[in-house]
């Protein structure tokens, strides 16, 4: 059950895919937020970062993916334009255009969405590179060599507390990573071997969250993907890789709305 009684839960009659939403308590037009989650998470991942952004003002929604959380659908038929394409019709049906968040896998599909969708910006958090992760590979095998080899034979990466957090307590990262599931072993090809995606479609701006002690993600590969975009680069050390779980999960998501209140402002004086 969400941690939050005003988090409303639904699910797409076109689609089976779960959907989180929570509502400001005074609307005001602002840019809805939609969070894409990552390997074998759901869209409860986002709950902190949901109730903030609706504290915010924002309308914000969280997607469960094909084969994830509340979603139906199957693993074994999902790749990374499947994810893509349910990223991209889900912000279409959103009452505005929305600012698009996207964590770790999720950061990639959600690369490859906004060259497609016009999205109003996005977000990406400890993304997958924009080039091919093979050094992710060499990060899981430096830590863990089984599941690197795990990955490469088509079985799913575990979701392990030290992949994930640096300063959670230990019961409640155990309970977190519990919480998580397998991945397609499609998708996880695709991040070692994939083409960067083209340009955003519309030239919606980019910013970049990271952090040095990721045990996922090398940060010279987040610093290379915020290069590509021309976007800017907020770092957190002392965060783990679910930035939006880890103790300190309220800064980088203070940056983050704040960085979106900025691209409003931009876009309300042009």
């Amino acid at each position: 059950m969400p941690i939050d009684d005003r988090i409303e839960q639904h699910t797409s009659s076109w689609s089976g895919l779960e959907l989180l939403e929570v509502q400001p308590d005074d609307p005001d037009g602002r840019t809805p937020v939609l969070f894409v989650h990552g390997a074998g998470h759901g869209a409860w991942c986002w709950e902190n970062w949901l109730t903030a952004t609706a504290d915010a003002g924002h309308p914000a929604y969280a997607l469960s993916l094909s084969g994830h959380g509340g979603s139906g659908g199957s693993l074994l038929r999902s790749h990374l334009g499947t994810y893509a394409d349910e990223v991209i019709r889900t912000a279409a049906s959103l009452p505005r255009q929305p600012v698009i968040v996207g964590h770790s896998l999720g950061g990639l599909v959600v690369q490859k969405a906004i060259a497609r969708y016009p999205a109003r910006a996005a977000v990406l958090v400890a993304p997958i590179a924009a080039r091919p992760g093979l050094l992710t590979l060499a990060a899981i095998a430096r830590r863990h060599p089984g599941d690197a080899a795990k990955v490469m034979a088509g079985g799913s990466l575990p979701m392990r507390e030290d992949y994930l957090f640096e300063e959670l307590e230990p019961e409640v990262a155990t309970g977190y990573s519990g919480r998580c599931g397998n991945e397609s072993p499609w998708a996880q090809f695709q991040v070692l071997l994939h083409l960067p995606a083209r340009p955003p479609k519309g030239g919606a701006p980019v910013l970049v969250l990271g952090t040095p002690d990721d045990a996922l993600i090398p940060i010279d590969d987040v610093r290379d993907t915020a290069r590509r975009y021309d976007a800017e680069l907020i770092e957190f050390p002392g965060i783990g890789h679910d930035l939006m779980l880890d103790r300190r999960w309220a800064e980088p998501a203070e940056a983050m709305l704040g960085w979106i209140d900025s691209v409003e402002s931009i876009a309300e004086a042009a």
